[in-house]
């Protein structure tokens, strides 16, 4: 269940982005269909874990394995993240349905359903994943998807335009988060949640100097937290 809430999304993609010529407005529904059914299992994932207490952790397979650093394809789901998966679920499933309606005419609604499902995809990357690396992966696809899917008229000047300002205005504050991945790892050497989080009262106290100015080490990772959030 848990590895079907995240894969629905992409299998709506994949077969809109694959099949979308032969499936016709038939996209339209399985997109939608698939989002729908994360939905649902959200709302279980929800009702189990506010029963039992229990976090799920869900690990694919190793990512990156290089002396100190391991990192791996996981998943956590706690409570503050089968919150998130409803949210994220409810609003696409409805965003769904609303452009089943807007596009109905339009002649690659396939490419839109499909763009739509991979924003989704990409933002329960977002809310799961178990370390910062596999969240800045979630971020960018996210990002990629929002350029996707404001070029979709692709031939409109204005269109183009404005995907290529919000692209460069992304850049400026994956930046930042870059920066505090980088000091978190130096700081921790890990990116996994669970150990940044339990080692991070050890760090209270320790600084940082650049430029002759001092700085909190946890303190500068928050101030570029921050920055990629209003960025």
């Amino acid at each position: 269940m848990l590895f079907l809430i995240i894969a629905l999304p992409l299998l709506g993609f994949l077969s809109g982005s694959l099949f979308g010529r032969f499936l016709g407005f038939g996209v339209c529904i399985t997109t939608t269909s698939s989002i729908l059914t994360s939905l649902i299992l959200s709302l279980f994932l929800f009702k189990e874990v506010l029963l039992t207490e229990v976090v799920y952790k869900l690990i694919l397979d190793s990512w990156i394995f290089s002396e100190a650093l391991v990192i791996n394809w996981s998943f956590c789901f706690d409570s503050l993240t089968s919150i998130m998966l409803i949210v994220v679920t409810f609003i696409s499933t409805l965003v769904h349905l609303y452009s089943i309606e807007y596009m109905r005419y339009d002649p690659h609604v396939q490419r839109f359903m499909s763009y739509l499902s991979l924003f989704t995809f990409f933002m329960l990357i977002l809310v799961t994943a178990n370390n910062f690396l596999q969240m800045f992966v979630g971020w960018e696809g996210v990002g990629l998807s929002s350029y996707l899917l404001i070029n979709f008229w692709f031939t409109r000047i204005q269109a183009n335009k404005a995907a290529i300002k919000a692209m460069l205005i992304n850049r400026v504050g994956d930046f930042a988060l870059l920066l505090a991945i980088f000091l978190i790892y130096s700081t921790f050497n890990s990116l996994d949640y669970d150990v940044v989080f339990t080692l991070a009262p050890l760090f209270l106290n320790y600084t940082l100097s650049i430029g002759g100015i001092t700085f909190y080490i946890l303190d500068l990772i928050c101030i570029f937290f921050i920055y990629w959030c209003y960025g």
